[in-house]
């Protein structure tokens, strides 16, 4: 559970959002530079550069902030057996979540290049990540090392280098897609080794067996908890469900338990992935059997998404649903965390101009989502990790990254310079009535995809940013 539900509202908080919302100078809020965890000479050129094409200082003082906040607070590179090795905390908690390590560095693949110390930094995440899944597959956080967590009482099998136990079909997507980007930018076939293949084989053998064709598969999990969000019913094993060629996902990328556990997010996610994977073992590792069953079982999914995940909604028609279980039940939502339907243009997933897609995200960015929410402070998607009423900024980020609209685009961007309550980064979520009302100072995630936001502005939609 990543959130800490701590609300921020003051004087002080509120004097702040009127200080920084100024015209007269904005004092940086990243750590002086003997401070900083690492830094990359490509990234602190690209910050010049793209600093140069924002009109509104504001937003060009909150890139400055936000896109190296990873590097300047989350990570921690050293060696494991003669092996890059990169730790990189969620930010305010004291642990390395697969999904959420991808997502901080991702907006600096297109820089490893040109700067050999980030290349290697990422190449290290890689490898990092590889030797966590082969500790535990079903893990969505690990510790550094065996040191043991605050959830050791969770009913589970947990071991003492995990954080936290929660299966999420995302967790095992993500470093599939760091590696493949790292990949294709670079040609550097050396993150591929014998640990990554290890890793990625236990990967689809994960997938397949929480498919539950068979059986119900290892994994269980239960929490002792008054939040019904944190531990899953029947047993640990979730609502009950028809096999149809789906994966089984325990919980959500927000860390909630699902309803119905067929995430459909996570599976589209999960058939981008295992293409991916088919690419490397086909194109690079000349594996060509399991490139076969990689492409095979992506296909499988996407078939049984079509079958089963289409619903029909009376005002939208057919949109996609975000949870199903096999019966013909549909949960008919979307939540701001990634993967969700509104990204799945971003995840590969589909093309943005898809219809389906379409009707899909004009029915999640607006009243028929019951986690779309509007107040005096904004507007965007949230969901239950937060509670009603909170907005996530990463909501608001996809929107704009998924767009074919610039004036949305716009729009999107002048929430988030609206709704950061001075502090000059973006939070976990904030309230719709009142943005000093907010969860998590300190969340690189969001920071790192609202610098990557803005890259995309300006390369390829620079006048969003020259206003």
């Amino acid at each position: 559970m990543r959130t800490r539900r701590s609300f921020l509202q003051s004087a002080a908080a509120l004097s702040a959002a009127r200080l920084f919302a100024a015209d007269g100078p904005l004092a940086s809020q990243r750590p002086p530079a003997a401070q900083r965890k690492f830094t990359s000479d490509a990234v602190e050129a690209k910050i010049q550069e793209v600093k140069k094409s924002i009109a509104d200082p504001q937003i060009a003082w909150l890139f400055e902030n936000c896109y190296p906040n990873t590097l300047d607070t989350t990570v921690r590179a050293g060696e494991v057996d003669g092996q890059l090795d990169t730790f990189v905390i969620t930010g305010d908690i004291n642990a390395m979540w697969l999904r959420d390590s991808t997502g901080q560095v991702m907006p600096y693949l297109p820089l490893i290049k040109d700067d050999k110390k980030l290349r290697d930094l990422l190449a290290g995440v890689i490898g990092r990540q590889s030797r966590s899944i082969l500790i535990d597959p079903y893990a969505n956080a690990f510790n550094f090392g065996p040191t043991g967590s605050p959830w050791a009482k969770d009913l589970t099998r947990m071991k003492p280098e995990l954080h936290e136990r929660k299966w999420e079909v995302d967790s095992l997507c993500y470093p599939v897609r760091l590696a493949h980007g790292f990949w294709k930018i670079t040609g550097d076939a050396s993150i591929f080794d014998k640990s990554w293949q290890d890793a990625t084989a236990l990967i689809v053998k994960t997938l397949r067996d929480q498919q539950r064709l068979y059986s119900l598969g290892p994994y269980t999990f239960q929490r002792t908890t008054a939040n019904p969000s944190d531990s899953l019913p029947q047993g640990g094993y979730g609502n009950p469900t028809r096999p149809c060629g789906l994966i089984h996902s325990g919980f959500r990328p927000s860390d909630d338990a699902c309803i119905f556990p067929f995430l459909i997010p996570s599976n589209l996610f999960a058939a981008v992935s295992l293409d991916q994977l088919a690419e490397i073992y086909g194109t690079e590792l000349n594996n060509q059997p399991f490139a076969g069953e990689c492409q095979n079982f992506a296909e499988e999914v996407r078939s049984a998404v079509a079958a089963n995940a289409r619903a029909r909604h009376p005002r939208h028609g057919e949109v996609y649903a975000y949870e199903v279980d096999g019966f013909g039940n549909q949960l008919v939502m979307d939540d701001a965390n990634i993967p969700s339907l509104l990204s799945l243009p971003y995840l590969g997933s589909t093309k943005a101009d898809d219809p389906l897609y379409q009707r899909t995200r004009a029915l999640v960015l607006g009243d028929d989502n019951p986690y779309f929410f509007r107040g005096p402070a904004g507007e965007g998607l949230g969901g239950p990790h937060s509670g009603t009423g909170m907005i996530w900024p990463m909501g608001i980020i996809t929107r704009a990254l998924t767009s074919t609209n610039e004036k949305e685009m716009a729009s999107c961007l002048a929430m988030l310079k609206a709704t950061h309550a001075g502090t000059g980064f973006m939070h976990e979520s904030f309230s719709r009535a009142d943005a000093t009302r907010y969860t998590r100072k300190w969340f690189a995630w969001a920071n790192s995809l609202f610098g990557e936001l803005i890259v995309k502005l300006h390369d390829a939609h620079p006048a969003v940013l020259k206003g």
